[in-house]
């Protein structure tokens, strides 16, 4: 789905179960955890039920498992499609990982090699994804810790060939380019400036911490400065897209998040005004 205007969101998140629907929060949308919700009816399908009524609603997953040498698990398609039928999503997104492999699930995000070999290998569970849900999907760029010694191409240059092959959008993770970058030592704005800009349709804007030698995309902290300058950065090159606040972990207050919010809306505005 392509936007009209610039709209901002957050993560729903249990604590905050009561605030939304309770109250009207000035949100344009809601994100979830596609996998959370993907059972058969229930309390979880209750309330996602009653949060739709009152908001817009994507589904982000992570178990997908886009990036799988055994392609992706028909079951788990149809439960997701069952899930977009019911919710009627803004947007439809995994992430550019692999988790699962011969029945074996890692529940993790796991890298891959920046490849011809990897492009034709994912390029049809992208289009089989996209078939069986009957919608584009938007493609996360993940955190990585390392560089994969087969990859022959940039991640940002992978996801443009993957867009151009199979029709797919991009949510752009920010956090994830500042961890990646600092881990891996390459330039976030040289990726930034790279990407296929009409593709993005989302953004995450992220917290992260530091680990003893690594960043760790932990989705704990609030966003730091270093993440608002990408976004920054990067927001003028885009189309009308849709920003997220990400909280996974030592979840504050709903208010804390509307402060952050009120922020990722400050800077867009600025800086779309001074591109126009």
């Amino acid at each position: 789905m392509s936007l009209s205007r610039p709209s901002f969101g957050l993560g729903l998140r249990r604590p905050h179960y009561a605030d939304f629907l309770e109250h009207r929060i000035a949100v344009d949308f809601l994100e979830v955890i596609s996998e959370n919700f993907m059972v058969d009816g229930g309390q979880p399908r209750r309330i996602l039920r009653d949060i739709r009524a009152r908001y817009p609603v994507a589904l982000h997953g992570v178990s997908m498992s886009i990036g799988s040498a055994d392609g992706l698990d028909g079951a788990y398609l149809a439960r997701l499609r069952a899930l977009v039928d019911e919710v009627d999503p803004l947007f439809v997104s995994d992430h550019l990982s692999w988790s699962r492999i011969e029945g074996f699930n890692s529940h993790d995000l796991l890298p891959l090699p920046y490849t011809d070999e990897t492009l034709d290998l994912i390029t049809p569970n992208v289009d089989r994804a996209q078939s069986a849900l009957g919608r584009t999907m938007l493609i996360e760029n993940p955190s990585t810790y390392m560089d994969v010694p087969a990859s022959d191409m940039a991640e940002w240059e992978f996801l443009d060939a993957l867009c151009a092959r199979t029709g797919c959008g991009l949510l752009l993770d920010v956090n994830n380019v500042f961890v990646s970058a600092t881990n891996r030592g390459f330039d976030p704005i040289a990726y930034l400036d790279g990407l296929p800009h009409a593709r993005v349709r989302q953004i995450h804007l992220a917290g992260h911490s530091q680990g003893a030698e690594l960043l760790v995309d932990t989705h704990d902290q609030p966003v730091p400065s270093s993440v608002w300058d990408l976004y920054a950065h990067v927001l003028p090159k885009l189309g009308p897209v849709a920003t997220m606040i990400e909280r996974d972990d030592d979840i504050p207050p709903l208010a804390v998040l509307l402060e952050e919010l009120d922020c990722a809306r400050r800077i867009a505005g600025s800086r779309l005004a001074e591109a126009a």
